[in-house]
């Protein structure tokens, strides 16, 4: 009766190795869980970004604003009639402390 627990038992383990660590385990199966979960995230970044340029594609074909308004920022383009200002931020303020003295003249070498 031992020997037939003992037997059951082992059986029992050797069947339960593959459904725990084998190709097809929960093991791998919780880590491809993992992997499709971090790749949907992906996913959906890359697919906001197709539809934000999908949507620029879209509006650079229609129409005429989005082009003037590219040329304008990107490239800095004017219309004929139109003058370009252009606003200079301040140069930075000068230290507050006074320059430094000049050096002592140098004593003459020789005498006369």
């Amino acid at each position: 009766m031992r020997l037939i627990s003992l037997i059951l038992l082992v059986l029992l383990i050797a069947i339960q190795f593959p459904l725990w660590l084998g190709k097809g385990g929960w093991l791998r199966v919780w880590e491809l869980d993992r992997q499709v979960a971090e790749q949907d995230a992906k996913n959906q970044t890359l697919k906001s970004r197709n539809a934000k340029l999908a949507g620029e594609v879209r509006d650079l074909k229609e129409g005429t604003g989005a082009i003037e308004e590219r040329a304008r920022h990107e490239l800095g383009m004017v219309k004929e009639g139109e003058v370009f200002v252009q606003f200079v931020a301040p140069a930075p303020a000068t230290s507050a402390t006074p320059p430094l003295p000049p050096p002592p003249p140098k004593p003459e070498s020789g005498r006369r």
